[in-house]
């Protein structure tokens, strides 16, 4: 590193613990110093609205607690130990053993530690997750490739592609705090259009028995400006699958079915089978988004029209794209907060560039909450008309400045999410709700009709 920044947006690498969680019946074991554990999840499940700690998971992950004693002799012998015990007391169906910053440091071998366990016939699996090797999003990418490589790659079957079978790369849970929804809603909409889903995360998920179903899928799905490419294209290499790359999460109607007419062309699909499931969807969203018609009259001076929005860049595409093109906001600011590769940030400019030229000059890279709070403060400008999508940084920022908030990236400790989802259809109906119910939360909000 070569020097800090001010509120974090993300944790390290090491927090693909929850990318395990996230698979049910998945088990992390950590090799790793005391704390490194109950901090993350202190960062990325209580801060990312109250996830809870699932089903072996949170604060309590089984962890080899790194001491100087493993640190100068090595702690190897001590990660079969507790390997051996987890096994032991904790019912799973893949195990994936994770280093932190101390065993990365000293060099202690996980992923070899892991295939004295699996050429036994145990699902167990190693990865180098050390905290130093990069961000939430980079050790999300890690596990994925390794669960492939080491677990999905060692079951011997033989590989029979089903025709629309699809795996969907999306998010990185909890790091994106609607993970949960917003793969329900994904799963759905792609089932609606007749084809079978491998969603690999989360509730709607059937487990490992997915993940090992991951080579007979007819194509892969990325919905991501850039996590989960480099997993799709270990796929392509190692099983000839090709993928669809879109590079945003959709939120609405108008994105939601251009991303089912897209998806649908990539798989072959009848396309007059495919306009009968949007009208039908696209029926009931704009049913309901015309019945907020009194609502914009009464309250019309009270609504935030000026758009500013903190995220990572999957869901600042997809969320922006909907408050700008079909709600109607004037963007000023939006910063993207998981990426500094130039090649991400190209693709994520040219995406912007294709969605309106309103975000031109308006898409900021950056990652430090205290550069990017006092950005805002100088576009503001006395504004008192915006709308700040973001964490519960900009809570108080929104307070000081006279503007309304709104949650949408990490940390939100002040806010409890369970289903939530700004994805698809659905989500955009949700996305209204929390947009326009957040000017009550002014207090001189009035009925006004006819004056400013």
């Amino acid at each position: 590193m070569s020097g800090y920044i001010e509120q974090p947006r993300f944790s390290c690498a090491f927090a693909a613990q929850h990318t395990v969680l996230a698979i049910p019946k998945a088990i992390p074991i950590a090799h790793c110093g005391p704390g490194c554990v109950a901090k993350t999840f202190m960062f990325s499940g209580t801060g990312a609205g109250h996830q809870g700690e699932g089903y072996a998971g949170g604060g309590t992950v089984t962890c080899t607690n790194t001491n100087e004693h493993d640190v100068v002799f090595g702690g190897g012998e001590k990660l079969k130990k507790f390997i051996n015990g987890a096994l032991k007391v904790l019912k799973g169906d893949l195990y994936v053993v994770m280093s932190g910053c101390t065993a990365g440091i000293i060099g202690d071998d996980v992923e070899q530690i892991a295939s004295e366990f699996a050429r036994e016939g145990v699902p167990v699996i190693g990865v180098d997750t050390s905290g130093f090797r990069g961000n939430s999003y980079v050790g999300h990418e890690l596990v994925l490739k390794e669960i492939i490589k080491q677990f999905v790659d060692s079951g011997g079957t033989e590989v029979k592609v089903r025709k629309g079978l699809v795996n969907v790369f999306a998010s990185v849970p909890p790091q994106n705090p609607f993970w949960r929804g917003d793969l329900e809603e994904i799963k759905r909409i792609l089932e609606l259009i007749g084809l079978e889903v491998n969603i690999l995360f989360g509730a709607c998920c059937a487990g490992v028995s997915e993940w090992r179903d991951i080579p007979n899928a007819e194509f892969n799905l990325v919905l991501s400006a850039w996590v989960g490419e480099s997993a799709v294209q270990l796929l392509k290499t190692k099983y000839g699958t090709p993928y669809l790359h879109i590079p945003y999460i959709p939120t609405g109607a108008a994105a939601a079915s251009r991303v089912l007419r897209e998806v649908a062309a990539f798989a072959g699909i009848n396309g007059e089978k495919i306009e009968k499931i949007i009208e039908r969807e696209e029926k009931r969203f704009y049913h309901y988004f015309v019945s907020l018609a009194d609502f914009f009259a009464d309250f019309r001076n009270n609504i935030p029209y000026e758009l500013y929005l903190i995220s990572d860049s999957s869901y600042a595409i997809g969320v922006s794209d909907f408050l700008v093109n079909e709600l109607g906001f004037t963007p000023e600011g939006i910063y993207i907060t998981d990426t500094q590769e130039d090649s991400a940030k190209k693709n994520i400019r040219e995406t912007f560039g294709r969605l309106g030229d309103e975000f031109d000059g308006k898409i900021i890279f950056e990652n430090d909450g205290g550069k990017i709070q006092s950005d805002i403060r100088k576009r503001l400008n006395g504004s008192k008309k915006a709308a700040i999508f973001g964490s519960l940084w900009e809570d108080t920022l929104a307070r000081e400045t006279g503007n309304l908030s709104y949650h949408l990236s990490l940390p939100l400790l002040n806010d409890v999410i369970t289903s939530r989802s700004f994805a698809g259809y659905n989500g955009g109906i949700r996305l209204m709700e929390e947009l326009y119910a957040g000017i009550f939360r002014r207090r001189d909000v009035v009925r006004q009709t006819l004056v400013e």
